[in-house]
């Protein structure tokens, strides 16, 4: 769809002020969800600078802005204002931004915005149902409060890269970090499901509240079954590949013309898959009837699983194991999952055009509310090109302070 600079938000979250003062991603991809879902996102950024982001490129668009295709992803749905908040004059309008808005999202370091009046303690004081989102590397308090977090350096000491990866006994084992910027991104994930939590409470009591948020916490709390079974179970969890540490089989198998993946969740399916391929008496093998014998004995059952997999094309066992209603399919390189039949049926690609009148293609919201869906309203700004509108339209500032304010370099209007 093209962009509407004047569309009405349709969204759960309409009505809704949010004030971003958040860069690169764990805090954008949060605004970003929540502008998704109607809100009015108001991102601040620096005059003549913008999000670091937009310079994270090869590629970039190709228009005057030139900016990098990483800062589109996270940033639709936003408006752009520029102002320098180092500047107490500049702190001050960001201030009164923040006594018109519901939430606040900030990255900064702990305690990086107390000497611009900009923390939580100082704006809760001028707006208490304020709901503030501060997202660091390692919270706001424990020992580690005052480094700075980046996403691949949580990968690492969050015990992620310890289970990612080749055995460290094959060839290219060893800790490797995921493909995306997981922590980031899912640390932005768990940010907008806590303030949406906080705006339930709000509704309740009237109470606004500080939401603490971290990348090393958020990333732990992720290792879910790996963590469980070394908690409960005493498993040291380690490297697989693409191998399941619990159940079996689940991973990829070589069939004559490429790899395909079998995802086998029960001893049902697996003796389904075993008649498939022409061998089913695996499932008698005393060490393969169910996932308890299987897990401990994958090597051995590989060993007589790969050689019927291996007589088979690629194509002809998916669309038997398909038609026999189980798990599987190929991996996709990014090309061939966006030209997907499903991903164009699902929506998934939405086309959206800048003011400028520059096409973007965006990755859309992926959930299907019946009532209240996401809408994308604005394509990702330009820096600072919605600085006059919402000085002048939300904050009554006229023209001739407006222009003093650009003139001391406190506000800017547009970066390029």
């Amino acid at each position: 769809m093209s962009e509407n600079m004047d569309a009405k938000a349709t969204g759960p979250l309409a009505g809704m002020k949010v004030l971003d003062l958040s860069r690169v991603l764990a805090g954008p991809w949060c605004t970003q969800i929540l502008g998704d879902l109607g809100a009015e996102v108001i991102k601040i950024e620096q005059p003549g600078q913008g999000d670091d982001t937009r310079r994270w490129g090869p590629p970039f668009l190709e228009d005057g802005s030139k900016d990098a295709a990483y800062y589109l992803c996270a940033n639709r749905n936003k408006k752009s204002v520029a102002i320098n908040l180092a500047d107490p004059r500049g702190a001050e309008l960001i201030r009164q931004i923040a006594m018109d808005c519901d939430i606040v999202v900030e990255n900064f370091r702990v305690g990086g915005l107390v000497k611009y009046g900009l923390d939580y303690a100082s704006l809760s004081e001028i707006n208490p149902k304020l709901i503030y989102c501060s997202i660091t590397g390692f919270g706001q308090d424990g020992p580690y409060k005052d480094r700075g977090g980046y996403d691949f350096l949580i990968q690492g000491m969050s015990g992620l890269m310890s289970v990612t990866g080749r055995p460290d006994d094959e060839p290219g084992g060893g800790p490797m970090k995921v493909g995306i910027p997981i922590s980031d991104l899912v640390t932005g994930l768990y940010s907008a499901i806590s303030i949406l939590a906080a705006l339930a409470h709000r509704d309740r009591t009237g109470e606004g509240q500080h939401v603490d948020m971290a990348l090393l916490d958020t990333q732990v709390a992720l290792l879910a079954n790996q963590a469980s079974n070394y908690m409960n179970g005493g498993m040291l969890p380690r490297r697989l590949g693409n191998e399941h540490p619990n159940t079996v089989p689940y991973q990829d198998f070589a069939c004559a013309d490429g790899d395909i993946l079998v995802a086998l969740g029960n001893d049902r399916q697996f003796r389904s898959f075993c008649e498939l391929i022409g061998r089913p008496d695996l499932p008698d093998d005393p060490r393969f009837r169910d996932n308890g014998g299987r897990s401990p004995n994958r090597h051995a059952l590989q060993e007589e699983m790969g050689p019927a997999i291996a007589k088979w094309q690629s194509d002809d066992l998916i669309a038997a194991m398909e038609a026999a209603k189980l798990p599987g399919g190929r991996v996709n390189d990014i090309p061939h999952i966006l030209a997907d039949p499903q991903i164009a049926a699902r929506g998934v690609i939405q086309n959206m055009v800048r003011s400028d009148g520059t096409p973007v293609k965006i990755l859309g919201y992926p959930g299907k509310l019946s009532k209240t869906p996401a809408d994308y309203r604005r394509a990702p700004p330009r820096s600072g090109e919605d600085t006059r509108n919402v000085l002048t339209d939300l904050l009554g500032v006229d023209e001739a302070r407006l222009a003093a304010l650009i003139d001391a370099g406190i506000v800017a209007e547009r970066l390029h």
